[in-house]
């Protein structure tokens, strides 16, 4: 690979960003009820893979995946080495004004630039990053699915997720490692949750333009799991991004840099996240045929955005030393805003309204007005107008600029010559000599806008196809195996879901074990206990009962089938990436963990399940395919309340209290007592127990999922606040309540016939 050349600083107007488009798709990719299906999404996504095939895309277009895990550390080595220059030259500046500095007042307002341009260096880098730092490892949120969680490369995905959201706890993602970062930096005003950065004007539009595809394509794992986990293996092998690079070595000690480098191990002694995701891909390769090519080109893709999206903020950073160019970008992010007012003030005989207006587009002609006037004493900071009385505490401006701000405006002025002539940015970035050789990857000597097609803009432009609403409970049952919804899907869903919900009140008042009537804290641990202890009580009671026949069992396990080879699926909302590893959440997914088999196929629940029927000689289709929802073997009941576990599992936001008390029931249902039983029956008919043991332990009240599930519960309860009033608090448990009571359905003539209203109800919409 060629030396790195030097990029000429570029202007303000040279980096303006191509468009908030991608912005937006990265705000609406982040919603973990977005509903992206359709051919013309898939279409315009396929599109931003194509947008490689050119330039960076065409050096690297013959390599396969090892050629291109070398190519893509040589080339982040080489951009750290250069990110570090950069920040090198700015320390140069710092010690050699320290050397000559004088004790005269008028020598220290002259130099403030040492220590404010390595501080604009770090604020650039840091949140020029941040869009794809704040969401690390969350392009494989959606990867897994009801449908295909026995695979044994999904259950690889898996694990390698697990581990950058650092299952088990809240709060210590890869994402939540960059935003503490950035609190250090006093930069965190927009990080949390990660689709509030997108509310940040000082993060470059075209910063979104990568990390928003690839969220978008997270919503697409129907289309795009081999090329997510190529693009996967890329960020791996890159590892830290190479203008953090810098900052780590500024800032050693202040942040998880191990979480923050994706392709790092999260401790000592565990595999690092290059390694799981070469596992990953390794796997995949073997069980799909074609998947290996499409690896590769998700690997050039990413590496191509990476290669642009650096080379950017490269071009950024090094234009940032100008002092003229922070100001300049000031004045646009304020113009507009200000516009508004100063009617009356006049800057070179016009208002200053009318050079705001125009500023937005072309702030340097107000950069130079500005100079030359009162308001301004050129290398003075503190004896100018600007930043002393105007934004006092009595001033007109009063607040309209943040310490931040005001740091830029006084290196600015620092900077102007005693004359007030004004350095102000060039408004073209430079071209490359012609003469000069090809440039290497990541040499570029002007950013430009990016180069791939404007996909964000045609994602937006596309709309969902409406999709087949599902004709019987089978069709449903097959459909909601993935995670991809259409608009009737979606519609559908819903109004399952809230049929069943109203049929669930109909009963309640006859529920035989309800939850306590009203919630306050630790009332549900005490109530945990006293309902396992009934467990057990029932269990001792009805131990002379005799057992059902083998062909009872048999049958019951059968019709149990399309349940439990599910299982999980209710929390399978919890999958993305924020409700992961929230407070409420981060249980929810370790629940959700568990039931796969924490990424080992010997510990997945559907796997065991499949073995305990393979002993019966009852060997199902695969759980996906629509054999398995049409097999005659299950009866058609056997769907109805798998479909509102599916159905329920898609709304983790609209339904989440209903979500959480269905988990409580779920997790609580078997331990002590149902799970002892099956094990007497399986025992005694010469059937393994390794399903039921396995899960009375981990549903167990103490530590086990039944426990997580009233601790998300006190979690989720503990966030209404009391200024909220008791009514908050009652109409949250009521719905706690409703799904709690929503796994068992109750009977009675009204319950009957709200559930005959659910096929109904959702079929006619």
């Amino acid at each position: 690979m060629q030396d790195q050349t030097a990029v000429t600083p570029a202007a303000p107007e040279g980096l303006r960003s191509p468009g908030a488009a991608a912005r937006t798709v990265y705000v609406r990719a982040s919603d973990p009820e977005a509903v992206l299906g359709g051919s013309d999404i898939e279409d315009a996504l396929r599109a931003a893979l194509d947008g490689c095939s050119s330039g960076v895309g065409e050096r690297v277009g013959h390599m396969g995946l090892e050629e291109l895990r070398r190519e893509a550390a040589s080339w982040s080595a080489a951009q750290a080495a250069r990110y570090r220059e950069v920040f090198a030259e700015a320390e140069a500046v710092s010690e050699a004004v320290s050397e000559t500095e004088t004790s005269t007042e008028a020598d220290a307002d002259a130099h403030p630039d040492a220590d404010d341009r390595r501080t604009a260096l770090v604020r650039r880098a840091a949140l020029g990053c941040a869009p794809l730092a704040l969401i690390s490892g969350a392009w494989l949120q959606w990867l897994s699915a009801p449908g295909n969680a026995e695979e044994p490369a999904v259950l690889r995905i898996l694990g390698l997720y697990a581990c950058d959201l650092g299952v088990g706890h809240p709060g210590i993602s890869r994402g939540h490692a960059y935003a503490a970062l950035l609190r250090t930096l006093r930069l965190s005003d927009y990080a949390t949750p990660a689709a509030r950065i997108g509310s940040d004007p000082a993060v470059d539009d075209a910063a979104f333009h990568f990390p928003g595809l690839l969220l978008a394509m997270s919503r697409r794992p129907d289309a795009f799991t081999p090329e997510l986990l190529g693009a996967d293996l890329c960020l791996r092998t890159v590892g830290l991004l190479p203008a953090l690079a810098p900052l780590r070595d500024l800032f050693p000690d202040s942040a998880d840099w191990s979480a923050i480098d994706p392709g790092a191990a999260r401790r000592p002694g565990e595999p690092s996240g290059a390694e799981l995701s070469r596992a990953a891909v390794a796997e995949l390769a073997a069980t799909h045929e074609d998947a290996s090519g499409r690896m590769a080109r998700g690997f050039r893709w990413a590496l191509t955005e990476l290669v642009h999206t650096t080379d950017r903020l490269y071009a950024a950073l090094v234009a940032a030393s100008d002092p003229a160019y922070d100001m300049a970008e000031l004045i646009r992010l304020r113009a507009r805003e200000g516009a508004v007012y100063h009617q009356d003030f006049e800057l070179d005989g016009r208002p200053l309204s009318v050079w705001l207006k125009e500023a937005q587009t072309d702030p340097g002609p107000l950069l130079r007005v500005l100079a030359g006037s009162r308001l301004v004493t050129p290398g003075k900071a503190d004896r100018s107008p600007l930043v002393t009385g105007l934004v006092g505490d009595d001033g007109p401006m009063f607040r309209v600029f943040g310490e931040g701000d005001l740091r830029v405006i006084r290196r600015w002025i620092a900077s102007l010559e005693k004359g007030g002539e004004a350095a102000e940015p060039d408004t073209a970035p430079r071209a490359a000599e012609a003469d000069s050789p090809p440039a290497a990857l990541g040499t570029n000597t002007a950013p430009g806008p990016v180069p791939s097609s404007p996909i964000p803009a045609s994602i937006l432009r596309a709309r969902p196809a409406e999709g087949p609403v599902p004709a019987d409970i089978r069709e449903a049952y097959h459909l909601l195996q993935g995670r991809v919804d259409t608009p009737a899907l979606r519609r559908f869903a819903e109004a399952y879901v809230r049929s069943w919900l109203a049929g669930d009140r109909h009963g309640s008042a006859r529920s035989e074990h309800p939850l306590p009537g009203r919630w306050k804290p630790q009332i549900l641990r005490t109530w945990l206990a006293e309902e396992h202890d009934r467990h057990g009580a029932e269990f001792e009671e009805n131990a002379g009962a005799p057992p059902p026949s083998r062909e009872q069992l048999i049958e019951g396990t059968v019709q149990l089938a399309p349940l439990t080879l599910i299982d999980g699926s209710w929390i399978q909302g919890f999958t993305d990436y924020d409700r992961a590893s929230s407070d409420i959440g981060f249980s929810l997914f370790t629940t959700y963990w568990d039931e796969l088999g924490n990424g080992e196929p010997r510990l997945n629940h559907a796997r065991i399940y499949r073995e305990l029927l393979a002993e019966m000689e009852v060997e199902p289709p695969p759980t996906g395919s629509v054999e398995f929802a049409r097999w005659p073997r299950f009866a058609d009941r056997s769907f109805e309340l798998p479909v509102y576990w599916l159905c329920l599992g898609r709304f983790p936001r609209t339904f989440l209290p209903e979500v959480l008390g269905l988990n409580l029931a779920m997790e609580l249902s078997g331990v002590g007592g149902s799970y002892r039983r099956a094990r007497v029956v399986f025992k005694e008919h010469g059937f393994s127990t390794r399903f039921a043991d396995i899960h009375n332990v981990i549903d167990n009240v103490a530590t086990g999922h039944s426990a997580w599930a009233a601790d998300a519960i006190d979690a989720y309860m503990a966030t209404l606040s009391a200024s909220q009033g008791d009514d908050a608090h009652e109409t949250a448990w009521e719905r706690v309540q409703t799904g709690y009571r929503s796994l068992d359905p109750p009977s009675g003539y009204l319950a009957r016939r709200a559930a005959r209203r659910i096929w109904r109800t959702t079929r006619a919409r």
